[in-house]
């Protein structure tokens, strides 16, 4: 999907003023003399592939400023020559988003005094991608289970996801980590468990008589725990010498810059973005914890995070914008229904307009199963309906239902169970979290380079609805 770091093509800035060289010649007089100086372009070749021994990359890392062990092993390099040579593509797509969360990471490490460079962990769990889902349910840039999410604070309702936040998760995951590494006493230790769990590494420890090292207890984790860690350390190589293995990135990609701005009530994100100008794709990116494109009344405290071109605009004028961007229950009913469309979820909620509103007052002995069974629906669909967090009603209260009639593209989407982003096997359409080198992933036989050819791509850069030719 789009790029986590995209180069801002909604909000226009000012442009930079550049000063413009002319290749070509300067003269110079000396003793009456005219010398031609010529200047020199740089030039680069982004497709070569430098070759590369074990004993150079050895070499390379006993150079390395790191304060995280590191002993290079076949293992290891084999992950290394994978990163710097077969899947070049990947390495360059987390080099681009770097700017936007290696900050945030640095920051908050420091924070607590432990090394810099667990940063490149994030890439291992999701490629620097907050909004990225592991087929167990693990979320976001350092993919949290719904369990571990919330005893560090990370909490999930209908509308917000925190493990998608970068900051909130950023710092449960170091705080995680840390508590990890007092439980096992190294670095290396510490990520196993954070991939595995400690009580595989425990186990581990105990099988192999006691050894307390990642690389003593390997053959007792975990398989996918054994890749885990030497890919780690493979990408904190990579990262270090980029340069050496020509990973230049051909586009320079920079962060959104942004302002927090707290409303205090719920919003109808569409709606902001509508009256100030802002691209609701750039206010998607700058906060993915969001779902639905709206805050929801529990986190109508939370600080929004505002492109900085808009922010004092936002903030000179926000009482004229409160009333109008006040989120209604039919809006909230309308937002989550074009959210589930796009998001591939099971459920489909007829939207507002489609099918007759009731209301339905709560009954002795009611539940939410039997009043969705009563009504022809699902118990999903009562609780966005009505924003409901859980299952739990009272005696009384009254409940909004749709009457569920849709026209013949709902139906469809409830058959099929999601919206398929591919159509008649000719066209992709690129879905959130997407990127060239994932859809070519999902699509056997098409490599990054063809997918961009055959739309005349000149750069990876690709949002979200963009339909892209495959066949």
């Amino acid at each position: 999907m789009e790029k986590l770091v995209k180069t801002i093509t909604c909000i226009i800035f000012p442009m930079l003023l550049v000063q413009q060289q002319t290749y070509g010649q300067e003269l110079f007089e000396i003793n009456n003399a005219s010398i031609e100086e010529e200047m020199i372009v740089p030039s680069y070749q982004f497709e070569y592939i430098p070759d590369f021994t074990y004993e150079e990359v050895a070499k390379r890392v006993r150079a390395m400023n790191t304060g995280m062990s590191f002993e290079l092993n076949e293992r290891i390099f084999s992950f290394i020559n994978y990163f710097t040579v077969r899947n070049r593509e990947y390495t360059k797509m987390v080099l681009e988003r770097k700017e936007t969360y290696f900050p945030l990471f640095e920051e908050t490490l420091a924070q607590f005094e432990m090394p810099d460079d667990i940063k490149f962990l994030a890439i291992i769990e999701s490629g620097l991608n907050p909004k990225a889902k592991s087929r167990v349910g693990a979320m976001g840039l350092w993919q949290f289970m719904p369990a571990t999410g919330r005893m560090y604070n990370l909490h999930v309702n209908y509308d917000i996801d925190d493990r998608m936040d970068p900051e909130l998760s950023t710092e449960a995951a170091v705080k995680y980590l840390k508590s990890l590494y007092r439980m096992f006493g190294n670095w290396e230790m510490a990520l196993a468990a954070y991939n595995c769990g400690p009580g595989n590494v425990r186990k581990a420890i105990s099988r192999s008589g006691g050894k307390r090292t990642f690389w003593e207890i390997y053959n007792y984790l975990p398989k996918e725990t054994r890749s885990y860690v030497p890919q780690f350390q493979a990408m904190m190589y990579v990262f270090h010498y980029a340069e050496e293995h020509n990973l230049i990135l051909e586009e320079p990609a920079y962060p959104l810059v942004y302002d927090k701005v707290k409303f205090n009530q719920a919003l109808d994100l569409e709606q902001l973005a509508s009256l100030s100008g802002i691209c609701i794709e750039d206010l998607e990116d700058l906060n993915p914890s969001i779902k639905n494109r709206l805050l929801p009344n529990s986190h109508q405290h939370y600080a929004l995070r505002i492109p900085k071109a808009k922010s004092d605009f936002i903030v000179e004028n926000k009482e004229l914008f409160s009333d109008a961007v006040k989120l209604t229950s039919e809006r909230t009913v309308e937002l989550r229904m074009a959210s589930n469309q796009v998001s591939n979820r099971s459920a489909s909620i007829p939207s507002v307009g489609v099918g007759e509103r009731i209301s339905y007052k709560v009954k002795s002995g009611d539940a939410l199963g039997k009043i969705a069974q009563m009504h022809g629906t699902s118990v999903e669909n009562l609780k966005a309906w009505n924003s409901l967090n859980s299952n739990l009603i009272k005696v009384g209260q009254t409940l909004f239902i749709y009457s569920g009639k849709t026209n013949t593209s709902n139906s469809l989407a409830q058959n099929n169970g999601a919206t398929n982003p591919i159509i008649d096997g000719k066209y992709y359409t690129v879905q959130p979290g997407d990127s060239l080198w994932l859809i070519s992933k999902k699509l056997n036989g098409l490599t990054v380079e063809q997918i961009k050819q055959m739309n005349n791509l000149n750069s990876n850069q690709i949002k979200p609805g963009q339909k892209l030719i495959i066949g």
